[in-house]
């Protein structure tokens, strides 16, 4: 059994968070406002470190737009470059190294190189009625890739 899923998310428009940290107030008022919407079957929201790890930047949160929704002036509208991702779960906040080696194994073994050009996303897929029985959060990691070159 294959652990590793292609995923195609495609352009579209997506609410920017823009960059910040957790605890902060626009960041925190960003998942609230996101939380709010009518959960959909596939989640709708994607984080991704935005800028230099550990020297500048933070987390960047991201929420499918769709026409007619309101939105809370403080966040922006952007064009989202979509494309294939290869998608791995792991137990959110521990360590998914071994994910990432089947991820990786998988992309080589399939034709598929990493698409740089696009960041790394995640997103949590436990309902909040799960977390609470499980006690932990699953996450799906996102990693861009593209056909290699050549293929």
């Amino acid at each position: 059994m294959e652990s590793v899923r292609i995923y195609e998310i495609p352009n579209c428009k997506m609410v920017s968070s823009g960059v910040g940290m957790f605890g902060e107030k626009k960041f925190d008022h960003f998942e609230k406002w996101f939380s709010s919407q009518q959960r959909t079957a596939f989640p709708r929201d994607y984080l991704f470190w935005d800028g230099e790890w550990q020297v500048t930047g933070g987390f960047h949160w991201l929420y499918v737009y769709e026409e007619g929704m309101s939105v809370p002036e403080e966040f922006d509208i952007i064009d989202f470059k979509g494309g294939l991702y290869a998608v791995v779960t792991g137990i959110d906040q521990q360590s998914n190294s071994e994910g990432m080696k089947a991820m990786n194994a998988f992309i080589e073994s399939h034709g598929f190189e990493i698409d740089r050009s696009r960041p790394e996303l995640g997103n949590i897929i436990t309902p909040p009625s799960a977390y609470v029985t499980m006690g932990y959060n699953q996450m799906d990691y996102f990693t861009p890739i593209r056909v290699k070159t050549g293929q």
